[in-house]
C-alpha cells in the first residue's frame, strides 16, 4: 500500500528512520541537559532568585496580568468567531457583490501581520484623532486577523461536505438559510472543531504581542518583574519560566475543553422505543449517523 505523496518505507528505510529518530532524540536531550546545567552553574535555581514569588504584591500583579490576558483572549475569541462566521457566510453567498468584497477583506486582514495591526490601531490612529486603549487595539487586531483565518476554516469545512447533503435538503423544500443552519453547519462543526480550537490556542498566545504596545498582559508583567527585581538578582529566567508555565497550562486547558466537546458531540444517547417498556434501553450512536 502506498499513498499519493508518500511510499511506505521498506526494511532498510525503516531501520534508517529509526536510527535518525534515535539520533534526533539524543540531540534534543543533550541540548536540554546542557541548558539545565548552564542554569545550575549560573545559579538560576537558587532560593534567592526564586524568592520573588513569595511577595504578595507580586502575586497580586501576576493574577491581574493573567486576568488581562484572559480578558483579551475571551473578547477577541468571541469577536473572531462572529467575524469568521459572518464573512464565511458572505464568501459562500450566491451574490457576487457580497462574495467579492468579503473575499478581499478576508485576504487583506489575513495577510497583514498581527503586530502591524496592533501598531496601526494604537500608534497610527491617534494621528487622525482616534485614540484607542491598548486593550481595545489588541482585541480589534486579534479579531481581524484570527477572524479572517476562521472565516476560511468555516468556508472550507462547509465546502468539504458532500453536495448531496444540500441537494437533498433543497429537494425537501428547505431554504438556503435552513439548509445552512440545520443540515450543513452541524456536520461541518464536528469536522472543524479541532482546527477551530487550534486557532483559538494561537489567538491566546498572540495576546502576548500586546506587550509591544504597553498592554499589561502576562509577558509584559514578566519582563517588568524580571528586569526590575534587582534585590533578587534580576531573576528574568525564573520569571519567564513561570510565564511559560502559565501559558502552557492555559493552552492545555483549552485543548482539554476541545477534546471534551469533541467526544461529547460524537456520541449522543438514543432510546429504542418498543412495545415493552422494560426492553427500552439507551444506545450510544455516532452523532454523524443520527444526523
Amino acid at each position: 500500500m502506498s499513498m499519493v505523496l508518500f511510499d511506505v518505507p521498506g526494511p532498510k528505510a525503516r531501520v534508517r528512520h529509526k536510527i535518525m529518530a534515535v539520533i534526533g532524540i539524543a540531540a534534543v536531550i543533550a541540548a536540554l541537559v546542557y541548558v539545565v546545567m548552564r542554569f545550575i552553574v549560573t545559579d538560576q535555581f537558587t532560593a534567592r532568585r526564586l524568592d520573588w514569588i513569595n511577595y504578595k504584591q507580586i502575586q497580586l500583579s501576576l493574577v491581574e496580568a493573567i486576568g488581562n490576558t484572559l480578558s483579551a483572549f475571551a473578547v477577541g475569541a468571541v469577536l473572531a468567531l462572529v467575524f469568521g462566521a459572518i464573512f464565511a457566510a458572505a464568501r459562500l453567498s450566491d451574490h457576487a457583490w457580497v462574495r467579492a468584497p468579503a473575499a478581499v477583506i478576508v485576504e487583506i486582514f489575513r495577510a497583514i501581520p498581527l503586530v502591524i495591526m496592533m501598531f496601526f490601531f494604537y500608534y497610527g490612529l491617534p494621528v487622525v484623532g482616534v485614540k484607542l486603549s491598548a486593550f481595545t487595539a489588541v482585541v480589534i487586531s486579534l479579531m481581524l486577523y484570527n477572524g479572517s483565518v476562521l472565516a476560511e476554516i468555516f468556508r472550507a469545512g462547509i465546502n468539504s461536505l458532500p453536495k448531496g447533503q444540500s441537494e437533498a435538503a433543497y429537494a425537501l423544500g428547505m431554504r438556503k438559510t435552513q439548509v445552512m443552519t440545520f443540515v450543513l453547519l452541524p456536520q461541518a462543526l464536528r469536522a472543524m472543531l479541532p482546527t477551530i480550537i487550534s486557532q483559538l490556542v494561537v489567538l491566546l498566545k498572540d495576546t502576548a504581542l500586546g506587550f509591544l504596545i504597553t498592554f499589561e498582559e502576562l509577558l509584559r508583567w514578566g519582563t517588568r518583574i524580571g528586569g526590575d527585581a534587582v534585590n533578587f538578582g534580576r531573576p528574568m529566567i525564573s520569571v519567564m519560566i513561570v510565564v511559560a508555565l502559565v501559558y502552557i497550562g492555559l493552552c492545555l486547558l483549552l485543548t482539554w475543553l476541545a477534546t471534551y466537546l469533541e467526544k461529547r458531540n460524537r456520541r449522543s444517547k438514543k432510546v429504542i422505543k418498543t412495545d415493552n417498556p422494560e426492553a427500552e434501553k439507551p444506545v450510544l450512536m455516532d452523532a454523524s449517523a443520527s444526523g
